[in-house]
């Protein structure tokens, strides 16, 4: 968390705000948290308008008029909070009371505060520290060492197809769920998404890799597809009361097959959802739509 719904959210809710909008300051206040020479901040960030807003896997980028681009990546505890002058804005990324309209900002969670030329400020706040803002040419964004790892976009229909995926997953010994969260084999896709593909293409998460039929395979392709689209229509997820960059709040949850059901019955068979570790994470399963592998026990 948060997962590529909630970063794409973010990213569709600044683009309708703050496109064209100048950046009039940048205020560090973590020196982890921005990986780049902060000189630059005077010569290539202030005074230059954010010009496209965009994102590759789950970071955001900024692009800016000077010809660079910032890259922010929210990990697993980052948030971006919009306030304008009027007290009003948005809000996502892993929930916490900072993100609630109520909250004094910044507080000892925040990281960096840009300051836009309308008087509103966005803030990176970032609980663990793991986030990071990075500050590229644009043309040499795609190189980012990051960026350059992960694979395709799930929405790419070049590069990720049945095929490539039945051929990135026929030989693997690891679990399934386990696969599903490595950014190599597709871009984006976290715990939340995971747990609801498997539901869907009804494979057990502890199952591995390689001992899914071509079919299976496919039907997992297909599932992925389905809830990354329908976590994006619903912009992503919401555990807290706040306002998130649509304007509303993250339903998916509500509408979620497994993740966060524990002990509630499963939308297609009835039977108590469970959850249990697998592949070292908190892993939601119905044990009868998604059957185990033998000797595999909670």
């Amino acid at each position: 968390m948060p997962e590529l719904p909630e970063v794409e959210t973010i990213v569709r809710g600044l683009n309708s705000r703050i496109i064209g909008r100048e950046i009039t300051a940048l205020k560090v206040l973590e020196n982890r948290s921005v990986e780049f020479d902060k000189r630059l901040i005077t010569e290539v960030i202030v005074e230059h308008q954010i010009s496209s807003i965009w994102r590759r896997a789950k970071v955001m980028i900024w692009d800016l008029s000077s010809g660079y681009s910032l890259l922010i990546h929210l990990k697993m505890t980052g948030q971006i909070i919009l306030k304008d002058p009027a007290g009003s804005g948005f809000a996502g990324g892993h929930p916490t009371g900072s993100m609630q309209a109520a909250a004094k900002l910044p507080d000892n969670s925040t990281r960096a505060i840009f300051k836009l030329d309308d008087g509103s400020n966005i803030y990176f706040n970032d609980q663990r520290k793991f986030g990071w803002i990075r500050l590229l040419p644009t043309k040499e964004v795609h190189s980012d060492s990051f960026l350059s790892s992960v694979g395709p976009e799930h929405d790419d229909p070049v590069s990720f197809t049945p095929e490539y995926f039945w051929q990135k997953i026929r030989n693997r010994i690891t679990p399934i769920k386990a696969r599903l969260l490595d950014q190599k084999l597709v871009a984006g896709i976290g715990n939340i998404y995971a747990d609801e593909a498997l539901h869907l293409a009804k494979i057990h998460p502890a199952r591995k890799a390689s001992s899914l039929s071509k079919a299976e395979t496919a039907a997992l392709f297909n599932a992925v597809l389905a809830v990354l689209k329908e976590g994006v229509d619903r912009g992503g997820t919401s555990f807290d009361k706040y306002v998130n960059a649509s304007g509303g709040q993250g339903d998916y949850l509500k509408h979620a097959r497994v993740f966060k059901r524990e002990g509630q019955p499963c939308t297609v068979c009835g039977t108590a959802i469970i959850k249990a570790k697998v592949a070292g994470r908190g892993t939601h399963y119905c044990p009868t739509c998604q059957l185990p592998p033998r000797g595999w026990r909670p």
